[in-house]
């Protein structure tokens, strides 16, 4: 894995991590195209570096994890569903991880969903709440779990679960940056123990592609939460839902066509 491989795949996470589009399913892409999708490596490098995304939530939403102990018990019963849901279906979702035409199919039909969420949960601006109940905590975490399957997006899975339970859309986009912390913390250091003997045996120059890659993930991801909420609150989903049904049409295309885009 080159400097640049490494850069370019950490842009990407940090651009899409916090986005309804599928960090997953775009990193899936860009390392199939690279041609270093089974990389061992690659695989675990795309992973860890979510660390350096959700350090950025914290970073920006500082006063928010040191406000109360009942916030982490929110983010604790919405994590709980994953958790439990993702340990036992872990080798089903490494499996999909293989296959490009499960991102495109599943970047395809969220990009629809995503078409019609304004409208359908319109009157959440007006009559909606910012106010996160255990319940509302728990359907989203349940909702999330559906984000395994690579392509369909934590993020907008996690959003549409808020909006479903009458969030705000500023609400439910805030309350997925904070539950990425726990599940993506919870994911990287799994998947790092499950390749600890990667992780001993990799050389100098890797681990300074993994520094590298977390710091350019932390920036990137920074700037995109930033940004995030006002774009959502000015424009909707709409735009997003364009960008997934052209990316996964694409790629569809690309495959019928006869172009390898197997990750083998």
């Amino acid at each position: 894995m080159s400097f640049l491989e490494a850069i370019i795949l950490a842009i990407i996470e940090g651009l899409t991590e916090f986005l309804p589009v599928s960090s997953t399913g775009h990193m899936i892409i860009a390392s199939t195209f690279m041609g270093n999708a089974s990389d061992s490596f690659v695989k675990l490098f795309t992973v860890a570096i979510q660390f350096g995304a959700i350090l950025s939530v914290v970073l920006v939403y500082f006063k928010k994890f040191i406000k109360s102990i009942n916030f982490y018990v929110l983010l604790f019963v919405a994590f709980l569903p994953t958790g439990i849901i993702g340990l036992s279906l872990k080798g089903y979702v490494d499996a999909l991880l293989e296959e490009v035409v499960v991102v495109a199919i599943s970047l395809l039909i969220g990009g629809i969903v995503l078409l019609f969420v304004d409208k359908y949960f319109a009157k959440n601006e007006s009559e909606g709440t910012d106010v996160v109940s255990y319940k509302t905590a728990f359907i989203i975490g349940v909702i999330q779990s559906i984000a395994m399957i690579p392509g369909v997006s934590r993020s907008a899975a996690t959003i549409i679960g808020g909006m479903s339970q009458k969030l705000t859309r500023k609400a439910a986009a805030e309350f997925s940056f904070f539950l990425a912390v726990p599940t993506m913390f919870a994911a990287t250091v799994k998947s790092m123990w499950d390749e600890k003997e990667l992780l001993i045996e990799s050389s100098n120059n890797e681990w300074v592609i993994l520094l590298i890659g977390n710091v350019i993930a932390f920036i990137v991801a920074y700037f995109a939460i930033k940004s995030f909420i006002s774009f959502l609150n000015k424009n909707g989903f709409k735009v997003f839902g364009y960008y997934r049904i052209i990316l996964g049409g694409l790629i569809l295309i690309l495959m019928a066509a006869g172009v390898n885009l197997e990750m083998a």
